[in-house]
């Protein structure tokens, strides 16, 4: 069966809202692989001589791996994904070729993840017919497709796990356990709600701003950090403690997220095609506590990076010792794998959480931001100075690369070249800015700006 075109705008919000609901009402985002499902993909493996088989749930931003034989993908973004093939297809997906669907292997690139030249997919539907996920099937050899009966047998295989998938919705709703957040419980006067937010996240409404990053002794532009905003259609620019709060809270800052990573690869993949020579920044890319719970997030990165042409070290991902505290098992893992990927990690904010030098001796960060707190008081005193001071050496010894955040003044640039810290950020370089407006700050040529030791600089 030939693929419909893929168009994840096709589906209404209602119809999406309906999907994600039923979704949430199974439970299955939130468990580990169960025996039930790992016994179809091996029967579907088998059956087809396949080299790997994977049943996959969306939500609005990825697919999660819930079962797999074979090759272990633990998730992958939702657009351009085979799940979203199915979904606009309504139903099976059958392919050897990239050529018969009109995309590239970038553009679908679990193919490359997977080592894969054919794939077969069929949906796995809710007891009401929402396609909730997929059951697929990859091999490495190209064939020609599925016979009748073959394809019965692989919608048979997804039958089940719809069957499996049903009867965890009954015992969740027979626990009473959870309900969906898809909507607030009626009207309220506190602004934004969630529904707010979902609805800028379908018309696009969230922007990045992106703030420059500079080496101090030559004030050369070598990285930038990716900020995001609301641009509201009627409040302006919404500056994100406005609403990220809100996002952690109700779980929206998981698609929200995906969006900003997604956005930042798109832009990257701009500047170096516009300047090859840009292909040496590096963009940061700020990570909330709820994205660090997924075990998936280097898969997810993997695809993305593949997706846009990039290599891993043009994106760095910045998090907060809070974001970390959490599930401290779980933030190992994830970054160690983001790591063997080789993007560059950051901790942000460093020195204001309770456990810092206990965390880099237990976490693979390659740089450490320091706190514009402890930069702006630099030049009020002794102790301020020795503390930053102090983490610039601890820094050294550790073989880390140190940021300086928030630097206003010249008094600031000045003490902090003289104490050895390489690279900057603050508004006595640049405010963060559109991605129009960093545009044309690279091309500045060498993307050295004006010494602000002499003259004062352009600041957007």
């Amino acid at each position: 069966m030939q693929p419909a075109e893929l168009d994840t705008g096709r589906c209404d919000r209602q119809h999406e809202d309906a999907r994600l609901a039923a979704l949430v009402s199974t439970g299955i985002l939130d468990t580990p692989p169960e025996p039930s499902y790992d016994a179809i993909t091996r029967l579907a493996a088998e059956y087809f001589r396949a080299n790997s088989a994977s049943i996959g749930f969306a939500d609005e931003s990825r697919v999660w791996i819930k079962s797999h034989w074979g090759p272990h993908i633990r998730e992958v973004p939702r657009k351009n994904s085979i799940f979203d093939l199915v979904l606009a297809n309504d139903g099976p997906v059958i392919a050897s070729e990239f050529s018969e669907l009109s995309l590239s292997e970038e553009k679908l690139p679990i193919f490359s993840l997977l080592g894969a030249g054919f794939f077969a997919s069929v949906p796995v539907r809710s007891f009401d017919g929402k396609i909730l996920g997929t059951l697929s099937i990859f091999a490495r050899e190209a064939r020609l497709g599925l016979a009748p009966d073959e394809l019965h047998m692989l919608e048979s295989l997804a039958n089940m796990a719809a069957s499996q998938l049903e009867l965890r919705r009954l015992r969740k709703s027979l626990t009473g356990n959870g309900s969906p957040r898809l909507h607030d419980a009626g009207a309220s006067a506190i602004w934004p709600s969630s529904n707010d937010l979902r609805r800028a996240l379908d018309q696009h409404q969230f922007v990045l701003y992106y703030q420059p990053e500079v080496e101090l002794s030559t004030r050369k532009i070598v990285g930038l950090e990716a900020l995001i905003r609301w641009a509201h259609p009627e409040r302006g620019l919404v500056p994100p403690l406005d609403f990220i709060p809100l996002a952690e809270e109700s779980g929206l800052i998981l698609p929200i997220g995906d969006w900003g990573l997604e956005e930042a690869c798109k832009q990257i993949q701009s500047w170096c095609l516009e300047d090859s020579r840009h292909a040496s920044l590096r963009v940061g890319v700020n990570l909330s506590a709820r994205q660090f719970s997924r075990e998936g997030l280097a898969d997810h990165v993997r695809a993305l990076l593949l997706q846009f042409g990039l290599s891993s070290r043009q994106l760095g991902l910045e998090m907060t010792e809070s974001s970390l505290t959490p599930n401290i098992r779980t933030a190992m893992e994830v970054l160690g794998s983001l790591r063997r990927l080789g993007v560059s990690l950051l901790l942000d904010d460093f020195g204001t959480g309770y456990s810092s030098l206990n965390h880099l001796h237990s976490f693979p960060f390659d740089v450490l931001k320091i706190d514009r707190s402890f930069v702006v008081r630099m030049t009020e005193g002794d102790q301020p100075l020795q503390i930053v001071r102090t983490i610039i050496e601890l820094a050294r010894v550790l073989g880390l690369d140190v940021v300086a955040e928030g630097i206003e003044t010249r008094e600031q640039y000045r003490l902090l070249r003289q104490l050895g810290c390489r690279f900057g950020q603050g508004y006595l370089f640049a405010r963060p800015m559109s991605a129009e407006a960093v545009t044309q700050l690279l091309r500045l040529p060498g993307r050295v700006l004006p010494d602000p030791e002499a003259c004062d600089i352009l600041r957007v």
